[in-house]
């Protein structure tokens, strides 16, 4: 397949020029000067020669048609053999245009407005010359205290490999030659990351390969079999070898196993940071391990350019080695066909007409609408047209709404929750706005005004959360609860005797003792995005019933993590009903459970589910079983449920969870309309990892459990033979 590129290109190349495909320098090193008689600045601290700049194969974080195109076309004319260069950055949740955090995405349980979302960051990316974006994240999450889970869609393995396959293909389309405004993604962390020791950024992973095979890949699988067209790999170590040097999992899992043939990048200096991890003496020795491993891409070190050619020479590497990663740089280069169309999509006037359009950040509200989750509601939501309302908050009136990972967003555009909820309400005067106090500070001052505009309203809204910066990379943290200020603001309008709502914008599912119990309601909004005031205004006033249902556990607290729904039972478990009985597994000062489960999410409106049955008792192979139960909307106003079905093996080879989600539907259902909702139960999807690693069902008892989330269920039973 890709003979015709060594013959044309391959074959005709240095070991030094092929090795050079192999770096990817950022942004920074293309601010260069063009005098090639002084190196400075990155070129000079990374020890990068113009000659390698020359033949380097691609570039991270340039980003703007007119400016990829210049580098495109300087680099192209100092190329001896014309080869294009590669333009990526991390693309994570939109361009310009920026959509609700992935975390908050997956609590839309929408796979196809996630792939909408995905295609328009694509096209907003593509038109400003970008050829791959660093997603989707798919990594498997159950510790809130890592602040890159705002990355990932959540704790669930299934849920997640759902939305892998939606990003990849909102990203990619179905042809990277033809459609231009598309571009290639790059699924991440290979592999694991998501179980950092600690919820510690870049931390230790440990686990055994059962339980990798079981929880932690299927989202990436997903994302091969979709079509992916790179793979980044993790920090982390897995089986105690760092990934980006772990020879079996790169080139025995992903490579032979599951026949991924595309690029393998590493992640930033990861394959440096092999020395650190203490898996490597030297660069040199690290660089062995990275290409032996089928590493194509060096994310930012010197460490194939410095030592490769060396360690041909030595005969510790075949060049083959090499010559099969160009091959496959190459290929990705072909399918976007670069080599005819080095400048591809980008195209500076359309980029001005397509960026951060009226349609896209339509699509950005409506996501931002159905990923918000109300956790809380004692009646006093939606908000009345005419009423007197304080909003008060460090978000009241702030445009840190976007997430850690809004690269090209711009806080200074995004839509505000003060300015949309006064349009919203009729009149701007019925919204008073004052901030009270600050992400981490309170003053008297502050304090005084908020509780004046408070004492003027009807109902309080408090608009608190955490600062972008205090979740994403490198945004860890051991205290999840919101800081102290805020909390101190809640006590303080808590006194005056009204209504409060609690409006929470974050990157994770925080404690929220101190608000949730204050609180008459509570609406998770995450980091909604460009158009999150619009989206959450709409919401409050009951233009927009809320739909979202938590895609991460929120924990009852910090010492319960990790907390997931899908755990094991344990020989001792700790039953239903009050007991005294110390020896069970349990907690003697906080509950096992956690504060709200996955899958949570309240409504407008109510629904219930009735008439719960399956097919059949018995289910073999070749005879699948039918759950159906009949969902009603019992309130009075239009909503959407999202019907969740579980299954419980209740006797395995190893022990199973006492829960997993195995599918999802959700319906839109008018007051008093009623909707039989049929799902499929084959025998594929009773399969696990046995402690063998074989992949098969067992014959005896399973549960199946229907229901609005994963606590709150119908339950009833057949027999696999």
């Amino acid at each position: 397949m890709t003979e015709h590129l060594y013959h044309k290109y391959v074959k005709h190349m240095t070991l030094e020029e092929k090795i050079a495909q192999l770096l990817q320098l950022a942004a920074p090193f293309y601010d260069e000067p063009g005098d090639e008689s002084e190196i400075t600045g990155p070129m000079e601290e990374l020890g990068i020669k113009y000659d390698t700049k020359r033949a380097v194969g691609s570039v991270l974080g340039i980003a703007g048609a007119k400016k990829m195109m210049a580098v495109q076309k300087e680099h192209l004319a100092g190329s001896r053999l014309g080869i294009p260069l590669l333009f990526m950055a991390d693309i994570v949740h939109g361009f310009k245009t920026i959509f609700p955090i992935p975390l908050a995405i997956g609590c839309s349980w929408d796979p196809e407005l996630a792939e909408q979302s995905a295609g328009i960051a694509a096209r907003e990316s593509a038109v400003s010359g970008l050829h791959v974006t660093f997603a989707p994240m798919v990594d498997l999450v159950r510790d809130a205290r890592w602040g890159r889970v705002m990355e990932s869609t959540g704790e669930d393995p299934y849920l997640n490999a759902v939305f892998a396959k939606a990003f990849v293909q909102g990203f990619q389309g179905d042809n990277l030659k033809d459609d231009v405004s598309r571009v290639a993604a790059c699924v991440k962390h290979f592999a694991a990351y998501g179980l950092v020791e600690g919820g510690r950024e870049y931390n230790t992973v440990d686990l055994s390969e059962r339980q990798l095979r079981e929880y932690y890949l299927p989202a990436y699988k997903s994302a091969v079999d979709a079509g992916v067209e790179m793979v980044m790999t993790s920090f982390n170590t897995v089986n105690g070898i760092p990934a980006t040097g772990n020879r079996s999992l790169m080139r025995g899992l992903l490579r032979d196993e599951w026949g991924f043939d595309g690029v393998v990048i590493s992640d930033w200096a990861a394959i440096k940071e092999i020395i650190a991890h203490g898996a490597a003496e030297d660069e040199k020795e690290a660089a062995f391990k990275a290409i032996s491993s089928g590493v194509d891409i060096d994310m930012m070190t010197t460490s194939y350019v410095n030592h490769l050619p060396e360690l041909v020479a030595e005969g510790l590497v075949d060049e083959a080695l090499i010559d099969e990663a160009v091959l496959r740089i190459l290929a990705l280069k072909e399918k976007l066909g670069l080599f005819e169309n080095p400048m591809r999509g980008a195209d500076p006037e359309l980029e001005q007409q397509i960026v951060y359009s009226q349609e896209h950040r339509k699509v950005s509200q409506r996501l931002a609408e159905k990923s918000s989750v109300l956790l809380k509601n004692d009646g006093v939501l939606p908000l009345q047209a005419g009423q007197r309302v304080a909003l008060i908050g460090p978000f009241a009136a702030s445009g840190d709404i976007l997430g850690w990972w809004s690269w090209q967003g711009s806080q200074e555009t995004a839509v505000q929750l003060g300015e949309s909820m006064q349009k919203v309400s009729g009149d701007p005067g019925n919204v008073v706005i004052s901030e009270g106090c600050s992400i981490d500070t309170i003053t008297e001052a502050g304090l005084a005004e908020a509780v004046k505009a408070a004492a003027a309203a009807e109902i309080i809204v408090l608009a608190l959360g955490e600062a972008s910066e205090m979740s994403g990379e490198g945004g860890s943290r051991s205290d999840i609860r919101l800081p102290e200020a805020q909390l101190e603001l809640v006590r303080e309008m808590k006194k005056l005797g009204k209504p409060v709502v609690a409006v929470l914008f974050n990157g994770r599912p925080l404690d929220l003792h101190g608000v949730y119990d204050a609180a008459d309601a509570v609406l998770e909004a995450w980091f909604p995005g460009s158009e999150g005031g619009a989206a959450l205004a709409d919401i409050l006033y009951g233009k927009v019933n809320p739909s979202g249902r938590l895609s991460m556990s929120f924990p009852y607290s910090a010492g319960q993590i990790p907390v997931y729904y899908n755990a094991y039972n344990t020989g001792r478990p700790k039953p239903v009903e009050h007991t005294d009985n110390r020896y069970i597994s349990q907690y003697i000062d906080i509950p096992n459970e956690p504060l709200l489960p996955f899958g949570f999410g309240l409504s407008y409106t109510s629904f219930a589910f009735e008439g719960f049955s399956l097919s059949s008792d018995l289910m073999s192979a070749d005879r699948p079983l039918e759950a159906r139960v009949t969902v009603t909307n019992t309130g009075s106003m239009a909503g959407t449920e999202t019907v969740q079905l579980y299954i419980r093996d209740m006797s395995g080879e190893t022990v199973r969870p006492v829960k997993e989600l195995k599918d999802f539907r959700q319906v839109q259902l008018h007051p008093g309309e009623s909707r039989e909702v049929v799902f499929q139960i084959e025998e594929s999807q009773l399969r696990y990892h046995h402690s063998d690693l074989t992949f098969s069902s067992d014959p005896g008892m399973f549960t199946v459990y229907v229901g609005a989330n994963s606590r709150d269920t119908q339950s009833a039973t057949f027999r696999l033979a």
